[in-house]
């Protein structure tokens, strides 16, 4: 059995190290297994030293020119040779715990993927984790993963198409719809799981206004999705903030 850890990155020099020491800490997990592992940085068109420090950390390292994240981890999964993926974002941390969970997950035959649910930071505002506690239920109960945190099968992932490029937020949603259909017509199941919540980053809390935010997930809310195709309507992703 072979794992790859697949991280997109933008500019992510400040807090991409922090990931990759929790990745190298985590994956022992695999390691008591006895299963090989990967770590693989796509660096998507960065402007700092996310490329050199992903080598110095001992990172297989890939460039997407085209900044989107969805086409970012598609690069990261192409150059990939595990039998399974897991997409960890730059600005989280996994534990030992979570993977252990995944590869608990993995071994049992039963599953074709799934998530994890996630926890904000220390120091994160009341009504930041209302609302990532208010994901976190939907999450589980719609099976949809978090991109912060998906694992899944290689060869189910390629027959999905991967994240593809029509959404530029928001296309971890619709990469679980597809994996669903997969996993009924292989009687496999997609599951969210909880135990170990992924740490995460809440950066862009600190970085945007309360009034950006909102406009954001409003924008796409009433637009029941459309506007996560429009770069422009994506900026809080992809404006370089960092």
């Amino acid at each position: 059995m072979r794992i790859s850890v697949i991280i997109p990155a933008f500019n992510e020099e400040r807090l991409l190290p922090l990931t990759l020491s929790a990745v190298a800490a985590a994956v022992q997990a695999f390691q008591a297994r006895g299963w090989a592992h990967e770590v693989v940085v796509c660096d998507n068109n960065s402007t700092d030293r996310t490329a050199d420090l992903a080598r110095a950390a001992g990172a297989t390292v890939v460039f997407e020119p085209i900044n989107q994240i969805g086409r970012a981890r598609d690069a990261g999964a192409r150059v990939a040779t595990g039998d399974w993926f897991i997409f960890i974002d730059a600005d989280s941390w996994p534990s030992a715990e979570l993977f252990t969970d995944i590869a608990d997950h993995i071994a049992a035959g039963r599953y074709l993927g799934g998530g994890s649910t996630v926890a904000l930071e220390a120091g994160t505002p009341f009504f930041a984790r209302f609302f990532c506690g208010c994901w976190n239920t939907v999450s589980r109960l719609a099976r949809w993963a978090a991109g912060s945190c998906v694992w899944v099968e290689a060869a189910a992932f390629r027959e999905a198409g991967g994240f593809g490029t029509e959404f530029y937020a928001g296309e971890e949603v619709f990469l679980s719809r597809r994996l669903h259909k997969i996993a009924r017509t292989r009687r496999l199941k997609f599951r969210v799981l909880a135990a170990h919540p992924l740490a995460t980053s809440s950066r862009k809390l600190k970085l945007y206004t309360f009034t950006e935010s909102v406009r954001f997930f409003g924008r796409m809310f009433f637009s029941a999705g459309r506007a996560a195709k429009d770069p422009q309507a994506c900026h809080l992703w992809y404006d370089g903030r960092r």
